[in-house]
């Protein structure tokens, strides 16, 4: 499946959360992620995300897509990072 993931944390938990999120998909902007990960590992990366966030000031979203079928993306202005939508 194809997974983007957003976050809004503390600063002082922004950095083990952008260390997390590294391990399992590409960096996309600031406090985006985004890349093609299994069901397992997906539920990996949310168990670890729970320990760290702080339910009462963080918030993380994380939108799932069966398919890349009907997507399309489309970028205007600076690339930093890889991208992997193929």
């Amino acid at each position: 499946m194809f997974v983007i993931l957003t976050y809004d944390v503390n600063s002082k938990r922004d950095s083990k959360i952008m260390k997390t999120c590294r391990k399992y998909l590409t960096h996309e902007q600031k406090s985006v992620f985004e890349g093609v990960i299994t069901k397992a590992k997906l539920d990996s990366l949310k168990k670890e995300l729970k320990k760290l966030v702080n339910p009462n000031e963080d918030s993380v979203c994380i939108y799932e897509f069966e398919s890349l079928r009907y997507t399309a993306k489309e970028k205007i202005g600076v690339n930093n990072y890889d991208d992997n939508i193929f």
